[in-house]
């Protein structure tokens, strides 16, 4: 079990992996003798017992009721029948010429119509060969008309009236009833497509066919001229004619028709050419609704409508088409041929089949072994495998296997829808679109809206969206112009997490200077240890040393964490601090405003009092002193230089000091009282805001001594002391007869 593509629709190979061109019987055994130590060929899962011929398969079936899986090959030419409930091969049989396709007339496997190479029909039952007849030319295709129990077989070459024919033979009569007659081109040289002699390469025929049994009932035919005929089975008449489209080059003359198909509504049908086109058909319209070009040049062989009953929530609800020829198999979609998904194998192509209400297609090839595959998001896995659902879940889950689907190599599968919960539906007013129609899929708690219905609806709810969305862009295209400049010190060009990049910036900083020594000393590249290098030259150095733009930074993984806002990291938070306790978070600086121009005028003609000269001198002084402790502080450290000489030079500089002391020195302004520093202060007078002031204001102080409270209770508390060693409440007589003590 493999993975065929890595594509958003992964397509797994159950069984034909290994198919090959068959080689030479030697050859194939010496490689089966290898095969005994392969562990992968130890290990293998094979879906059905012997689903496989011994050189190529040619056509197969699956019945109505899912259980029986009919396929033909050779050589010898044979029939193979598979029970699948059991996954093993009921029975095989051999018959007597190629086969060229089949039909299942019953809902199993017990009645089937056989279109052989030799120009026989053969009719087939569990019990074997039932009977055999021959027909008047060789057959192309087989078609089962239900209602008239008819065998209808378009058929090579024209009949007496120059007219192609499909031969219908009646099963319930058991004889051949008047034949069909398709305008293919005369075996003349006045008729549209003649003059081909009979049995020539270039006959013309009917290629093929197809009924809409499910609907109208009306029985189509493919020509070799490119029209399509429609023909009523009630009135064996013509109904009409689908002409070729306009041929677009003298190569395309003779664009066959070889594969119809109807859709189960009866009105769109399908057809394949001989060149690789498929076009779709409205029968109400003679104009081709879709073109595809399935790319290769090959004629369609085969072509179906995918349409599951049943629905689930991996698969998808979109209408799909199979088609294919020798060379790929492609599913699109028939709206607007956009591809979804395609399987190419190794060998050609001869038929394929899909398993209705699932996931599963099996194929028919040139190879030994057949083809079978498994498209999860196409449907589940079959009734009769359903363990294969379990393994694709495992091999998605373990991300060492390389045959897993990785979505990482892989778009995503909603890269063109948009999420949106219901309330955001109602802002859009697409909530009347909800259960009514497949643009909105519901998911979890909303629903996914595709991209462009979603740019439609925001269009239109709101219109001045357009010039939001230019002034934008045009915003950030000078944010860009503007981080080109050349700039002097070098910043993070981020929006969000400044602080957090540039940090990252100088650890890259730091490790490009350590990495650069690192070179340096090895004498060569890091890588280059081995091998013997010469000096580096200094520019090569710096080459070496210059910063790269890897990193976090430059990791497309974190490109959000600095350009969207719900990643900013907020320093102030609980959280931050919990797991940061060592890191606080810096706070803003505050600048005192300074003053106007003209507030620092009127300040300046305010005179200053003598109380402010001498508050001036003294902080003039301070700032002195300051200023000359510093330095010697500096020069009593141990580690600094001038520290010896300081020492030694320490005796000599220190010298006494004569200074002359005053009883009526100038005493300082700290020592004077609050009184008589208001008394010289003068009133500044400024400005008002609101205009004139009104009314004034006198403050007046009267100053008084300390007033002492006596302990009036006797017996309390002891005595407490001031800082003059006086008491409070009583004066205590000195022994001493010192007049000043007490001053």
């Amino acid at each position: 079990m493999k993975l065929s593509n890595q594509s958003e629709v992964p397509v797994y190979t159950i069984s034909g992996s290994n198919t090959a061109r068959p080689l030479p019987e030697w050859l194939a055994k010496r490689r089966k003798r290898s095969l005994k130590n392969d562990p992968e060929y130890a290990n293998r899962v094979e879906l059905l017992q012997d689903f496989e011929f011994e050189e190529a398969s040619q056509c197969i079936r699956v019945s109505e009721d899912g259980e029986w899986v009919m396929s033909t090959g050779t050589y010898k030419p044979q029939i193979h029948t598979h029970y699948l409930p059991q996954l093993s091969l009921s029975w095989a049989r051999h018959t007597d010429a190629l086969n060229t396709t089949f039909l299942l007339l019953s809902s199993d496997y017990s009645k089937s119509l056989h279109l052989q190479s030799d120009r026989s029909l053969e009719f087939h039952t569990p019990s074997g060969c039932h009977y055999k007849t021959r027909l008047p030319r060789y057959g192309r295709d087989l078609i089962y008309d239900r209602v008239s129990t008819d065998a209808l077989i378009p058929a090579v070459g024209v009949n007496s009236e120059g007219m192609g024919e499909v031969f219908r033979l009646n099963l319930e009569l058991g004889r051949y009833m008047r034949s069909f007659e398709i305008d293919v081109g005369g075996d003349d040289f006045t008729s549209t497509g003649g003059g081909t002699l009979q049995g020539g390469i270039n006959t013309g025929a009917v290629n093929t066919g197809a009924s809409a049994e499910d609907s109208h009932n009306l029985l189509a035919f493919g020509t070799s001229l490119g029209t399509v005929e429609l023909w009523d089975p009630r009135a064996k008449g013509r109904a009409g004619v689908l002409l070729p489209p306009t041929q677009a080059g003298p190569d395309d003359l003779r664009n066959e028709v070889t594969a119809l198909e109807f859709h189960r509504s009866g009105l769109t049908l399908a057809t394949g050419s001989s060149n690789g086109l498929i076009h779709l058909y409205d029968l109400r319209s003679p104009v081709p609704l879709l073109k595809k070009d399935q790319g290769y040049g090959f004629p369609i062989h085969t072509l179906k409508f995918l349409q599951p009953s049943t629905a689930t929530r991996e698969q998808t609800l979109d209408p799909k088409i199979l088609s294919a020829d020798k060379k790929i198999i492609k599913i699109w979609d028939p709206r607007d041929g956009a591809p979804w998904t395609s399987v190419e194998p190794a060998v050609d192509i001869n038929s394929v089949a899909w398993c209705k209400d699932s996931g599963m297609i099996l194929t028919a090839n040139e190879g030994r072994q057949q083809h079978s595959f498994f498209i999860p998001q196409l449907g589940p896995a079959p009734r009769w495998c359903s363990f294969l659902d379990n393994l694709v879940e495992e091999m998605a889950e373990d991300p060492n296997d390389p045959n897993a689907f990785n979505p990482a190599q892989a778009g995503s599968v909603y890269d063109n829808y948009k999420f949106l919960t219901a309330p955001q539906l109602k802002t859009l007013n697409l909530d009347h679109l909800i259960g009514r129609t497949n643009l909105l899929r519901p998911y979890m708690h909303g629903y996914f809206v595709a991209q462009r219905l979603y740019e439609e609806a925001r269009l239109i709810t709101n219109p001045y969206i357009w010039e939001e969305e230019r002034a934008k862009r045009i915003k950030e295209k000078i944010d860009q112009e503007r981080e080109s400049r050349i700039r002097g010190k070098k910043k993070a060009a981020v929006k969000v997490n400044k602080k957090l990049a540039e940090r990252l910036l100088e650890m890259e900083e730091k490790n490009e200077r350590r990495r650069a020594k690192r070179v340096l000393q090895q004498g060569g590249d890091e890588e280059m240890v081995d091998a013997p290098a010469p000096a580096p030259a200094p520019a090569a150095a710096a080459a070496a040393a210059a910063p790269s733009t890897g990193g976090v930074l430059g990791d497309s993984r974190f490109a959000r964490l600095f350009e969207d806002v719900d990643f900013a990291i907020d320093e102030t938070s609980r959280e931050y601090q919990l797991h940061n306790p060592s890191s606080a978070p810096s706070r803003p600086e505050r600048k005192e405003r300074g003053l106007t121009a003209v507030e620092q005028e009127e300040l300046d003609d305010v005179p200053q009092s003598s109380s402010d000269e001498d508050s001036s001198s003294d902080n003039e002084e301070e700032r002195r002193a300051r200023s000359q402790k510093q330095p010697a502080a500096r020069s009593s450290k141990i580690s600094s230089a001038s520290y010896n000489k300081a020492t030694r030079s320490q005796h000599h500089q220190q010298q006494p000091h004569m200074k002359i002391s005053s009883s009526t020195g100038a005493t300082s302004t700290r020592d004077r009282s609050f009184g008589s520093r208001a008394q010289n202060m003068r009133t500044k007078e400024r400005p008002s805001r609101h205009g004139a002031v009104v009314g004034e204001q006198e403050v007046t102080f009267t100053p008084h001594g300390k007033s002492r409270r006596n302990n009036a209770g006797g017996g309390g508390a002891p005595p407490k002391r001031n800082s003059d060693s006086s008491f409070k409440f009583k004066e205590r007589r000195s022994a001493s007869g010192n007049a000043f003590r007490r001053m």
